[in-house]
């Protein structure tokens, strides 16, 4: 439950803003872009973009310049937490998962903030700069699950947890969006949306606070300061038996990420340009995404071993693309939605399960943020 929670609360902040990119960042361009004289972050980076586009034979039209920004901070922000996943990892194995959690969460708190009071698009880049180095999350949650379950319980476990951030997906993106309508600060049309979602970060901290337990049984079971030991401590498990290298495991998880990642970023952008979606309207579909992806999770991703729920779901994802690349119509989009919410729900629970099967209690930290780091690198 502890798990589920704060899965939930954090991902349903983190979504408010997936719905919100395309016109979050015009407003930034809007802004700032026509001071063409100034030599402010957004300026540079939109000649460094104009160079990028004029360096094909054909050059990219300028109206595709937002869903270039939009790419460019995406992959920023997967940079960030490629160098920061295997840290924070580490760090959980030899301090324990509920410290990590907490001194990850004080970096999200400071990451919303910095959203709120972006009323220029330095201090949101900030934002999203500390949001990449501290988001730490879902591998804590996967860690966290991983300490609470046994091999035969791993596979539903992992669903559980991957229900939980689907459901997040539902309602997030939708809130987000309805949020941005109501402007409250003139400088920042969308300080709501952060508002609300720093809110729900400081909640769910202070919940974390009070009443998560540790999982980690080395830092569970530690002498209490009286020299007392609060529990006898179990004798260390022998080594998991290996078989499937996290080489293997990480690489798959790499190359899936690689072709995964981009089209679930520029989705709101694809929309966007091709059906003139507005924010209310991306929010509906993403929050369609993550109803069918939880109701997966929680029926059928938790009863197949976890080899097969990476099979049926990379099947998916190729049949998505495939729709995705001859639509024409809103119904088509639906349609291909339906396949990405089928991979969203099977692949990355699956993978994170094989991977969590190669690991010790004392590593498990580390190799799952390892595991992320190498999506996160694409």
């Amino acid at each position: 439950m502890f798990i589920g929670i704060s899965a939930d609360l954090r991902q349903i902040s983190f979504t408010f803003i997936l719905p919100l990119f395309p016109k979050l960042l015009e407003f930034y361009r809007n802004l700032e872009a026509p001071q063409e004289a100034s030599n402010s972050v957004l300026n540079r980076i939109l000649l460094a973009l104009n160079a990028y586009k004029h360096s094909f034979s054909r050059p990219i039209s300028d109206r595709y310049d937002i869903v270039l920004l939009g790419g460019a901070l995406g992959s920023l922000f997967s940079f960030l937490q490629a160098i920061a996943s295997p840290i924070i990892g580490r760090l959980s194995d030899k301090y324990g998962r509920r410290t990590a959690l907490l001194w990850s969460m004080g970096g999200n708190i400071a990451s919303v903030a910095l959203w709120v009071a972006a009323t220029d698009f330095r201090t949101f880049l900030a934002s999203r700069v500390v949001g990449g180095l501290s988001e730490g999350n879902v591998q804590l949650a996967t860690a966290m699950a991983a300490d609470i379950s046994d091999d035969q319980q791993r596979g539903a476990t992992m669903a559980l947890v991957g229900a939980c951030f689907s459901i997040a997906f539902t309602f997030g993106p939708a809130l987000g969006a309805a949020l941005a309508n109501v402007s409250t600060v003139a400088a920042n049309p969308f300080a709501t949306a952060a508002a609300f979602s720093l809110f729900l970060i400081l909640v769910e901290t202070f919940y974390l606070y009070l009443y998560l337990p540790e999982t980690l049984p080395s830092a569970r079971d530690k002498p209490a300061a009286n020299g007392t030991v609060g529990k006898e401590k179990p004798l260390l498990a022998s080594a998991p038996t290996r078989t499937n290298s996290h080489l293997l495991l990480n690489f798959t998880h790499f190359i899936f990420i690689l072709f995964f990642s981009g089209m679930e970023f520029s989705f709101p952008f694809m929309t966007y340009d091709l059906f003139g979606y507005t924010s209310p309207q991306s929010g509906k579909l993403l929050g369609f995404i993550g109803l069918i992806a939880s109701i997966l999770q929680g029926s059928v991703t938790r009863r197949l071993h976890p080899l097969r729920v990476v099979q049926l779901g990379v099947l998916a994802c190729a049949a998505a693309f495939f729709v995705l690349g001859r639509l024409t119509t809103e119904a088509g989009l639906y349609g291909a939605a339906t396949l990405l919410a089928v991979t969203t729900a099977t692949v990355v629970t699956g993978l994170n399960s094989l991977s969590s099967f190669e690991a010790g209690e004392g590593e498990r930290g580390g190799k799952l943020g390892n595991h992320r780091s190498w999506g996160e690198l694409t």
